[in-house]
């Protein structure tokens, strides 16, 4: 019995790793948000990217995309808007400075009118 328990043990990080965020190209951070990909870039300012792409990574035009970024910033919950930028890039400024690491998500809106999520 306390084999089956150090096996599963040493095996509850890998698959909690499967669904953390992974390095984007961009040096955000990459996650999962329905059929696309989001990358969160933020510099300690209160500028916010984020960068989209497919399930191949392959970088989707931000144009006709919609966006709300809703943050846990000094304690307290902020939300704001996400605008279409140049290429795969949706742009926000947040009401205080962003560390990486902040704790939140991104919603979207495709230009389809379909939404997703993507946690952080």
């Amino acid at each position: 019995m306390s084999t089956i328990a150090l096996s599963v043990a040493l095996l509850a990080p890998t698959f909690a790793l499967a669904h953390d965020a992974a390095k984007g190209r961009h040096g955000g951070w990459r996650v999962d948000a329905g059929k696309y990909h989001t990358e969160l870039v933020v510099d300690g300012s209160s500028n916010v990217l984020v960068y989209l792409s497919d399930a191949d990574d392959k970088p989707i035009p931000a144009a006709g995309f919609k966006g709300t970024a809703i943050f846990i910033i000094d304690g307290k919950s902020q939300r704001f808007a996400l605008a279409p930028a140049e290429g795969s890039k949706l742009v926000g400024t947040a009401p205080a400075p962003i560390k990486r690491g902040v704790k939140g998500v991104v919603q979207l809106t495709a230009p389809d009118g379909s939404s997703a999520q993507g946690k952080f």
